[in-house]
């Protein structure tokens, strides 16, 4: 396979498309409920060069921190893309995350501006940056002491000459989601970029012609690689999404070749089609050969997937029954691996996906297994270190240079791996053995009445699953008749999971708990992983009164909320 050059490197792909693809469309931007903006490649890379020559001329040190605090937008693409050029490196933040937490990444980053659009925090502008901060900000979230972006272009003439970057110089650092406590600021470089996003595209065949719709953050690495650095090494189009209410509109408008997801959205969009057509009725349907094929194109028409020509999901488990529905729709849906650590590792060979399994190691990643089957990785794509901490760096790595992935793996005879969990999640019932709650929970959520699940029970007797019901679930269950059917149905998935179950693994009971689950909550991650000590600490008041019931399914509902969950609410 051909190994990336200095010609493979970001900014010279953006000079390559900045010529020879001037007048193609690169980025498409909605607004004002259905209004659609466009730049070209010679548009897009224009204001980048302008807002390039007004941050080189702050002067500041080579390689000084810029940060990007916003919704997925062009300007956020066109931001990182003259952070580049200036010569800086781009730091990019969750914009869901908490205005403390925002401040505490640019204090440790140093960041000398941050690029600010829309945020989940509308006061993010005031509260979130530090003083002394340079804020500049996008069209939708023009603020008072903010510099506007579209000011600061029309008065600046563009940057001259072609900036080189070489490929073990640092590009960016992202700050991990922070399932576990807090983000650490990972290092990436220009090499590793580039060589992240040739794997995908030589492996699945991947080309210009390529149309995606980026909507998860890009402050995470999966939607970093798969929209920005696979766009900019492509010369492909992207398109943004707007609001969560124009999500649809705005997905059918790119009509996207290449669609990347995570399992909770495409949970979402499999309860959306059951709540159209219950899962009965479409299960009937499906195995009616012409009647199938009309159904399943329907379908994806609805979604606006029925150009995709790959889907691909990452970031947390993907239940395998999930995978399995997808592709039996005609979508060609694949499971990855990576981490912010490492970028993208593990994919599937083309006719070589398995439910459950995330495919292969792409090509230049050593795997090995370390102890309790941990996967221990070594490629050009791991990261350059944590930012200023070399004990963290050194830990995370053994001393032949794998790094530490933290996740218990199978690995098949064919090289393709299977997640079995986190080290750290794996937990020991009052029987003396150690649960994995990962594939369990995965087992749990193909019941289309489930949307999210976090299975506990250290030093109990047994596992017992904590569930979030689904909206549809949650609104069937207003009357005693609907109320009773999700119970029955629910109980009868988890003894369907428990025969599958070593004996000390076998779920007790479910505890379905109101919710809800959210990013603005602290109970998930922005990338939709449960925060799972989060969840523990909020129901340990309950535990007791659950189990004490002795049925196979109970609520939250039922039993008096503990002391301290009430001052919570």
């Amino acid at each position: 396979m051909r190994t990336s050059t200095e010609d493979d490197l970001p900014l010279a792909c953006i000079y390559r498309w900045e010529q020879e693809r001037a007048d193609r469309v690169f980025l498409t931007q909605p607004f004002d409920g259905g209004k659609v903006r466009d730049w070209t490649w010679a548009q897009a890379v224009g204001e980048a060069r302008r807002m390039a020559a007004w941050l080189k001329a702050q002067d500041w040190e080579p390689g000084a921190r810029v940060a990007i605090l916003s919704k997925n937008c062009a300007w956020w693409i066109m931001a990182d893309m003259a952070i580049w050029m200036a010569g800086y490196v781009s730091v990019p933040i969750y914009y869901s995350l908490r205005p403390h937490t925002v401040r505490q990444i640019l204090e440790h980053s140093e960041a000398k501006a941050c690029f600010l659009g829309a945020t989940d925090e509308r006061e993010m502008a005031s509260l979130g940056l530090p003083a002394g901060t340079v804020s500049i900000c996008f069209p939708a979230a023009v603020t008072e002491n903010c510099l506007a972006w579209e000011d600061l272009v029309a008065a600046t003439p563009p940057l001259a000459g072609n900036t080189a970057r070489p490929a073990d110089e640092l590009a960016t650092i992202i700050y991990t989601s922070g399932t576990t406590g807090t983000p650490k600021g990972v290092m990436h470089t220009f090499g590793a970029l580039s060589r992240d996003a040739a794997r995908p595209a030589l492996l699945f065949g991947l080309t210009a012609d390529q149309r995606i719709l980026s909507y998860l953050p890009l402050a995470h690495i999966v939607e970093r690689i798969g929209v920005e650095a696979l766009s900019l090494a492509l010369g492909s189009r992207i398109f943004f999404a707007e609001s969560l209410e124009t999500f649809v509109t705005d997905l059918q408008r790119a009509r996207p070749t290449l669609f990347l997801s995570v399992p909770r959205l495409m949970l979402k969009f499999q309860q959306g089609v059951y709540a159209k057509i219950p899962k009965p009725r479409l299960d009937a349907l499906m195995r009616i050969p012409i009647v199938s094929r009309i159904v399943k194109k329907k379908i994806l028409r609805q979604l606006g997937l029925d150009t995709a020509r790959l889907a691909a999901c990452g970031a947390a488990p993907l239940p395998p029954d999930l995978l399995v529905w997808f592709r039996r729709l005609g979508l060609d849906l694949v499971e990855g691996y990576g981490m912010t650590e490492t970028t993208v590792t593990h994919l599937p060979k083309p006719g070589t996906v398995r439910a459950g399994w995330v495919g292969n190691a792409v090509p230049g990643v050593e795997q090995k297994l370390g102890e309790n089957n941990e996967l221990l990785i070594r490629s050009s794509l791991n990261m350059a270190g944590y930012y200023k901490d070399p004990q963290g760096t050194r830990d995370a790595f053994t001393e032949d240079g794998f790094f530490r992935t933290g996740d218990v793996v199978e690995i098949a005879a064919d090289g393709q791996i299977r997640i079995i969990g986190r080290v750290k999640e794996q937990f020991k019932t009052s029987k003396g053995k150690y649960v994995a709650p990962a594939p369990i929970e995965g087992k749990l959520m193909a019941h289309p009445s489930v949307e999210a699940c976090c299975l506990m029970g250290a030093g109990m007797p047994s596992p017992f699953a904590v569930v979030l019901l689904s909206e549809g679930a949650r609104k069937q269950c207003a009357s005693a008749i609907g109320k009773k059917t999700i119970e029955e149905g629910l109980w009868a998935q988890m003894e369907e999971v428990n025969a599958q179950l070593d004996p000390h693994e076998r779920v007790a009971f479910l505890a379905l708990v109101e919710g809800p689950w959210t990013i603005s909550n602290g109970l998930i991650t922005p990338t939709m992983k449960i925060k799972r000590a989060v969840l523990e600490d909020l129901y340990q008041g309950f535990i007791d009164q659950w189990r004490s019931q002795d049925r196979p399914v109970v609520w939250e509902a039922a039993v008096a909320k503990p002391r301290q969950q009430v001052l919570q609410s």
